[in-house]
């Protein structure tokens, strides 16, 4: 979405409220997050992998932010090189200096523009909280969105639970979604909800008719298995597997197996997560199976997050370790399709 110059990367809508000052970053629309789960709503509403994208040629810029109904953080990048981290204190509006890296100077600047990211974008990412913005000042100079060549060729939009959304990672700059799409050199589009990934047909329709992305990633059943028996799971992720590969026929779709967690390894082998936990597991390989779809690959949750110790001690999230070790095997599952598609768009000449 683009804005005064601005890019606001994994938003779809700049909220204004009514006597308010400022816009909140959204990541679905109005109509979407309003018909979610109650719970639902209020996760929808946090900007966890909301970007501010510009670039500029001053020295000098001051971005005004705040955090609307907690403490937030923000992760300011040049490119893909990390600048600084500033803290947000709930209902302040927060004025952030950036200042012109003055060692990037000193470098070849091929050297600088060997990331993703071109090294003259500024980049500031929101972590797990309700982000405002109020204003850029760059006291005179032109700002503008960072052109396609600046920003990675491919978008990896991920849909999932709470550990997509990034949960458990001390920063979710270190999701293991983001983990991965860095080492693909792509850019990822984050629209995990904690506790509330429950495929509504609502948020099924949004990923399926949202434009801008080029492979989706699609983590499904760990929020479901306490809400909702095998047969409304079954109707739900058929829906949205239906929707998403049925109306983007030519793009890649990953769908993942739960990943292993506190129920495989259950005292009460007859506890109804731990039951209904592979009865979700083979009603996704079934559908796989089923569709025979060229471009829907199923991956193995076990495939990913490969050990126990990986995770928290709630045994459902990973931790800082565990993202960063599910990022590299997501990516090295995935990769070869990901190839696949850049050298593909490369040959028909781009998007």
């Amino acid at each position: 979405m683009l804005h005064n110059g601005v890019y606001f990367h994994n938003v779809s809508e700049l909220e204004q409220r009514p006597g308010l000052p400022g816009l909140l970053l959204q990541r679905f629309p109005r109509e979407v997050r309003e018909a979610l789960s109650a719970k639902g709503r209020t996760k929808a509403a946090e900007s966890s992998g909301c970007e501010i994208r510009f670039v500029t040629e001053a020295p000098y810029v001051r971005v005004t932010l705040g955090a609307r109904e907690k403490d937030g953080r923000v992760y300011v990048f040049r490119g893909d090189f990390f600048h600084a981290a500033y803290d947000l204190k709930a209902g302040t509006a927060v004025t952030l200096q950036l200042e012109e890296p003055e060692r990037f100077a000193e470098v070849h600047r091929s050297a600088l523009q060997s990331g993703a990211f071109s090294s003259d974008v500024w980049r500031v990412y929101c972590d797990r909280f309700t982000a405002v913005f109020y204003d850029l000042d760059a006291f005179g100079y032109e700002v503008h969105p960072p052109h396609k060549a600046e920003m990675p060729q491919l978008t990896l939009l991920a849909y999932g639970s709470s550990i997509t959304q990034g949960a458990g990672s001390l920063s979710h700059t270190g999701s293991y979604v983001r983990q991965a799409a860095v080492r693909l050199g792509v850019d990822a589009v984050n629209l995990g909800l904690s506790g509330t990934c429950y495929c509504e047909k609502e948020a099924a329709d949004h990923l399926a008719r949202r434009s801008g992305w080029d492979a989706a990633f699609l983590e499904l059943g760990v929020n479901m298995r306490s809400v909702m028996d095998p047969p409304e799971f079954e109707r739900r992720i058929t829906y949205l597997l239906d929707e998403v590969t049925g109306r983007n026929p030519h793009k890649p779709v990953f769908v993942t197996t739960i990943y292993p967690n506190r129920a495989a390894f259950f005292r009460d082998e007859e506890h109804v997560f731990t039951k209904r936990d592979l009865i979700f597991n083979d009603m996704l390989r079934r559908y796989v199976s089923d569709r025979n779809h060229s471009l829907l690959h199923l991956l193995e949750g076990s495939e990913i997050m490969t050990d126990f110790v990986s995770l928290t001690t709630d045994l459902i999230h990973p931790s800082d370790y565990g993202h960063i070790r599910m990022g590299e095997h997501l990516a090295r599952l995935i990769e070869p399709v990901i190839t696949e598609l850049r050298t593909s768009i490369r040959e028909t000449g781009g998007i």
